[in-house]
């Protein structure tokens, strides 16, 4: 089979693999459409330890089964790999499981041809939604889950709130789309490339800014969702979120600086750490999705799994103005 795999550092070679090994339990499916996700990314730019190469990344995946209990259907598929035993998965966190695996990162990924993963990871796509969109679902769960622990831990409906979004790629976009989905009136992303900025701006009714140029407004958010993960934005979603605020943690561009503890204890701010996502939040986004929604999905660029390597050295340096690309085989 033909595959785009991580063979270096800032290198990505299309080239031909083996066919995957099919245990028992697994389907087998032929890749239609993946995402290229920011984790991916950073195995990119050798920022990823346990991502080594020569590996097959990618996980944001939609394809149809070849070898399994429904062959033809057109799946989404969950590349959380969970051991379905130990208390965090009986109790419906299967993120958390401790013995999780993901595909692309120790094992094989999607980006390639075909791929086997255990059936019980596969979910149904509906009818009417392209494999394009639907592979969304994955980085629009990430989402979904932050902003369902936001609403937990809010003092009022999150829809009586004002947000603020840092980061336009996909799941800072997506995280938007949704909290307008929930009705939340205003809400603003915060994104310093350009390009990107104007794709958003052309393509949907968000509202977004250069950080760099516009502040966020001090203490004038009451949700403030750090979907790049930096220093810097954890400086400005403490400085921007309101006394008895939310700040929900979802990107993890780096592990540096400090946080302003104190300002969290005496403003009393909820700071939420999230990882991923539960079935239960991937099935209801890609159901958002193929209702429409989240909107006409413009955004996405789309091109083929051979010029996957070009992708992820445009997006290395800020010349890709889509939010997200998915490559297709």
């Amino acid at each position: 089979m033909k595959a785009l795999v991580y063979t270096a550092n800032q290198e990505m070679t299309f080239r031909d693999e083996p066919a995957p090994q099919v245990e028992k339990g697994d389907a087998l499916i032929k890749i239609e459409s993946v995402g290229i996700c920011g984790s991916d990314m950073h195995a990119y730019l050798g920022h990823d330890e346990r991502r080594v190469p020569p590996l097959i990344l990618g996980h944001e995946a939609v394809g149809t089964v070849l070898e399994g209990r429904n062959p033809g259907q057109r799946v989404v598929l969950n590349p959380l790999i969970t051991c379905g035993e130990c208390h965090e998965c009986l109790s419906g966190r299967q993120n958390l499981c401790s013995s999780r695996d993901l595909i692309g990162m120790y094992r094989a990924g999607a980006f390639a041809q075909l791929i086997a993963i255990p059936e019980r990871n596969l979910i149904p796509v509906p009818d009417g939604i392209s494999s394009e969109k639907a592979a969304l679902t994955e980085p629009g769960a990430t989402g979904l889950h932050a902003v369902l622990l936001a609403e937990k831990a809010s003092a009022r409906p999150i829809s009586e709130g004002r947000a603020l979004v840092i980061g336009a790629g996909s799941v800072g976009l997506l995280t938007a789309l949704i909290l307008k989905d929930k009705g939340v009136g205003e809400v603003r992303i915060a994104e310093t490339n350009p390009l990107r900025r104007q794709t958003v701006e052309s393509t949907t009714d968000c509202e977004i800014f250069d950080p760099i140029k516009t502040a966020p407004e001090e203490a004038g958010y009451d949700f403030v969702f750090d979907a790049v993960g930096s220093s810097i934005t954890r400086q400005t979603s403490i400085a921007s979120t309101r006394s008895g605020g939310v700040i929900v943690h979802i990107g993890l561009m780096d592990n540096k600086g400090e946080i302003d503890v104190r300002a969290l204890t005496l403003r009393e701010i909820t700071f939420i750490g999230t990882y991923t996502y539960t079935p239960v939040d991937l099935q209801a986004t890609l159901d958002k999705l193929a209702s429409g929604a989240l909107g006409t999905l413009e955004w996405v660029e789309h091109r083929p799994l051979a010029e996957g390597g070009s992708a992820f050295s445009e997006l290395n340096q800020g010349q890709c103005a889509a939010p997200k690309v998915v490559l297709s085989t």
